[in-house]
């Protein structure tokens, strides 16, 4: 299967990283190389380092940034430090993350990310360590329910854990099919009206698999120290939770004095670290939401290094 992957906010996200011509940038989220390949037709002296965990994005950026001064390297972006450590790079000049599931993940049947084909219950991004699968089928009830409410914030987690732990007394749940059917029978029927009941929790399991939201949290401090003066930091959200650790991070870097407001001049000291590009996130416009409906859910924050 070829890896198609439509980039999303590409020429927001491009706009947003003020890419010098002589400067060293980061895409900690190759996919298809679409954000990489831009960034890197815009260097004249500069270097890309594009990352990704998945070694078919890996293979598929390889080649398609062949000709351009880039670098891709298999690895989590939270490791982005040790990587660019190898290359002799202790400063960047911009760093972009495009967070969640490519277009390719979602449509090969095989990686087992969507309920709507029948497949293997996998979910893996890098293709190793602990499955969908494996979760569906070892963790008790409270686990499952903490797993389905935290990160997918579905109201009937712990219906559809229970019923989980049932089936797989008879038998082990092996394909995506069977956990979605699972889930569906476990909504009231009126509430199966508002998409397929198993989306909330197709996402949760990804972002556990995959541990997305520990991840990020590592990600954020480390390219955020990575940036020399002025540098930016562009990340691409889909979803609620990690969209509000990106906000709340950002915050934290543009805030300065914390001191209580009775106390008349400041003793703590902090000062802002960083500047928003931009006060409110980037969304797609009319035309981009027409021609890729998975960009309905995007936002872009930028945050820039004082």
């Amino acid at each position: 299967m070829e890896f198609k992957h439509t980039s999303v906010l590409l020429n927001e996200t491009i706009e947003s990283l003020n890419i010098k011509p002589d400067g060293v940038y980061v895409d900690g989220t190759a996919g298809g190389a679409g954000h990489s390949r831009e960034i890197a037709k815009r260097l004249n002296g500069g270097k890309l380092i594009s990352l990704d965990k998945d070694p078919d994005a890996v293979a598929v950026a390889q080649e398609r940034l062949k000709e351009y001064p880039a670098t891709v390297i298999c690895t989590d972006f939270k490791d982005m430090d040790k990587a660019l450590y190898k290359l002799g790079i202790n400063r960047v000049d911009g760093i972009l993350l495009d967070l969640g599931v490519s277009s390719y993940q979602l449509d090969n049947a095989n990686r087992g990310f969507s309920y709507k084909n029948d497949a293997p219950l996998d979910m893996r991004m890098s293709k190793s360590g602990v499955s969908a699968k494996d979760l569906v089928n070892t963790l008790d009830v409270d686990e499952l329910t903490r797993i389905f409410r935290d990160y997918g914030e579905e109201k009937f987690a712990y219906r559809i854990a229970t019923n989980i732990v049932k089936f797989r007394k008879d038998r082990e749940i092996a394909t995506t099919t069977e956990l979605a059917d699972i889930i569906a029978n476990s909504y009231p029927a009126p509430q199966r009206r508002d998409g397929h009941p198993a989306r909330k929790c197709f996402q949760a399991l990804r972002i556990a698999v995959n541990s997305e939201l520990d991840s990020l949290s590592v990600a954020l401090d480390k390219a955020f120290e990575l940036l020399s003066k002025d540098g930016r930091l562009s990340i691409i959200t889909f979803h609620s939770l990690e969209d509000r650790m990106v906000k709340q991070r950002f915050k934290d870097y543009c805030t300065g004095c914390t001191c209580p407001p009775d106390i008349p001049v400041c003793v703590c000291g902090k000062k802002p670290r960083g500047k928003l590009a931009f006060k409110k996130p980037i969304t797609a416009n009319e035309k981009e939401l027409e021609e890729n409906n998975r960009s309905r859910s995007a936002k872009l924050r930028t945050v820039i290094k004082l």
